[in-house]
C-alpha cells in the first residue's frame, strides 16, 4: 500500500471493520496527536483562570490519543469492542470541572480521538478550526461592565440621601441590597454599575458623615 493510499484512508475514507496495518495505526495516532497539540495551544492562549493548570492541558493531548487508540481497537475486533465497552462503562471520574469552558475542551479532545480513530482526520481538522473560531469569537467579544457591590459606612442617618444622589451621578444603574442600622451607624450595600469607580469613591468620601467606602467586584457576567 502506497503512502497516498494510507493518507486517503486516514483523512477521508474511514477504516470500517478491517485488519489495520502498522502504517494506518501510526498515521491515525500522529494525526490525533497533531490536533491534540493544536487544542493544547488554543487552551493555553485563551485560558482565563487565575492559575493556568498545565497538567489539565497536557491531559487533553493524552486523552485525545488514548481515545483514538480505543476507537482503533474497537473497530479491529468485534469481540474486543464488546469487552472494552463493558470495561469502560464502570469507569468513574471524580474530578470536578469548575469552568464550563474546560468541559468544552475536554469534550473536544475526546471527539478528536473518536473522529481520528474512525479514520476521518480531515473532519477533525475542519471541525477544530471552526470550534476555535467560535470560542475566540465569544471569548474576545466586548462585555458589558458587570455590576459591583458598593459598601458605604456612615455615622449619620441623614447622609443616605447625599450618598444616593452621588451614586446616581456616576452610576448607570444602582439598587440598594442591604441596610444595616445600629446606634449612630448606617451601613449600606448597594449594587452599582459604573465606569468611574475612582471618582465615585472619592466623592463619597467627601460627604461629611461618610467614614468608609469600598467597591467589591462580583463573580460572573452580565445577563442582558
Amino acid at each position: 500500500m502506497s503512502i497516498s493510499d494510507i493518507l486517503r484512508r486516514t483523512f477521508l475514507e474511514g477504516y470500517a471493520t478491517m485488519n489495520l496495518q502498522i502504517s494506518d495505526i501510526l498515521a491515525c495516532l500522529l494525526c490525533t496527536l497533531a490536533i491534540g497539540l493544536y487544542i493544547y495551544a488554543v487552551y493555553r492562549r485563551i485560558n482565563k483562570n487565575s492559575f493556568y493548570n498545565r497538567n489539565f492541558n497536557i491531559s487533553l493531548v493524552a486523552l485525545a490519543v488514548i481515545t483514538a487508540a480505543i476507537i482503533l481497537t474497537i473497530q479491529s475486533n468485534i469481540v474486543v469492542s464488546l469487552g472494552m465497552v463493558g470495561a469502560l462503562s464502570i469507569v468513574r471520574f471524580r474530578t470536578a470541572i469548575k469552568d464550563p469552558l474546560d468541559l468544552v475542551f475536554l469534550f473536544w479532545a475526546i471527539s478528536d480521538g473518536i473522529i481520528c480513530g474512525a479514520g476521518f482526520a480531515m473532519i477533525g481538522m475542519i471541525a477544530s478550526v471552526i470550534i476555535t473560531g467560535i470560542i475566540l469569537l465569544f471569548v474576545y467579544m466586548p462585555k458589558v461592565h458587570a455590576s459591583e457591590i458598593l459598601l458605604v459606612n456612615t455615622t449619620s442617618l441623614s447622609s443616605e440621601a447625599d450618598v444616593l444622589n452621588t451614586i446616581s451621578k456616576y452610576c448607570a444603574y444602582h439598587q440598594i441590597k442591604a441596610r444595616n442600622l445600629s446606634e449612630n451607624h448606617l451601613d449600606m450595600a448597594i449594587e452599582v454599575r459604573t465606569e468611574k469607580a475612582s471618582e465615585l469613591l472619592n466623592e463619597l468620601m467627601e460627604i461629611a458623615d461618610v467614614y468608609s467606602t469600598s467597591l467589591v467586584a462580583q463573580e460572573g457576567d452580565v445577563t442582558l
